[in-house]
């Protein structure tokens, strides 16, 4: 039995962000949400985790132990990051080594620094570390590929399409690559409430010209999100859900291609 949201809603004074929230999280069937900010995401991340009480409608079955990578660093990163990965094992209740999994994510700084003196990418792994490397039921992670560079994020990829087969996960994520993931069920928040991302008629889209290196057919294989795309004189053009397009600028960029034109609600020419 996994984790089950019935009837979720949160408000913060007189606005509702959550509008009836209605979600089942078990192994096997990641849970991703898509769209852009301020449509409730990591305010449903927060209360899915347990970080944040909802106003109203229950989560049941959540285990004792939730890995959580929040939006935003918390203010315990004053720590030396050793102490602070140890620590959190604790708080999970956990003996495994929560330093274990950084040698995977290619974590290059001092573990011994506090976590705020860190790099950015760095301080992300070390979230990454204590919320996948501490054994729970129930993982939770917004924007987890934020900050980290290509090889680290090829990482993640793999750490969590083992963690889905037998750990509950919900991911926010802009990127795609979530949405990826063998068995992953995509949603966007429409309203308050959750809608399959689908393509509906008159959905926002962003179009992006690109020259790069290689064979356009390869690159497409690792390119996010991608719907539609053609190929132009020395050019490939591509089509994407319009909350996935920085998530496909920047995995183009890193594999060297150069930007020619970026537009919205493009058709194919």
């Amino acid at each position: 039995m996994g984790v089950r949201l019935a009837g979720v809603r949160k408000s913060y004074r007189r606005r509702e962000v959550l509008a009836g929230i209605d979600l089942e999280l078990a192994p096997g069937r990641p849970v991703v949400v898509v769209g852009g900010n301020g449509t409730g995401k990591s305010t449903l991340l927060r209360v899915a985790a347990g970080a944040s009480a909802a106003t109203a409608g229950s989560v049941t079955g959540r285990p004792g132990a939730v890995g959580f990578v929040p939006g935003r660093v918390p203010a315990s990163t004053r720590m030396p990051a050793r102490a602070y990965l140890w620590h959190m094992a604790a708080v999970h209740g956990t003996r495994h080594d929560p330093t274990a999994l950084l040698d995977d994510l290619g974590f290059s700084g001092d573990l011994d620094a506090p976590v705020a003196r860190l790099s950015t990418g760095n301080v992300q792994k070390i979230l990454l570390a204590q919320a996948l490397g501490c054994g729970a039921g129930l993982v939770v992670l917004d924007e987890p590929w934020s900050g980290l560079d290509a090889a680290a994020a090829a990482a993640l990829d793999r750490l969590l399409v083992e963690a889905a087969s037998t750990t509950a996960l919900l991911v926010a994520d802009h990127t795609g690559r979530a949405a990826a993931l063998p068995g992953a069920a995509v949603f966007r928040i429409v309203a308050g409430v959750l809608a399959e991302a689908v393509d509906l008629p008159g959905a926002v889209h962003t179009v992006v010209e690109l020259r790069c290196p290689g064979d356009p057919a390869e690159l497409l294989r690792v390119l996010p999100g991608v719907r539609e795309s053609w190929l132009g004189a020395g050019s490939l053009t591509v089509r994407v859900p319009v909350e996935r397009g920085d998530g496909l600028l920047a995995a183009a960029l890193a594999r060297g291609c150069s930007v020619l034109a970026v537009r919205r609600d493009g058709a194919r020419p």
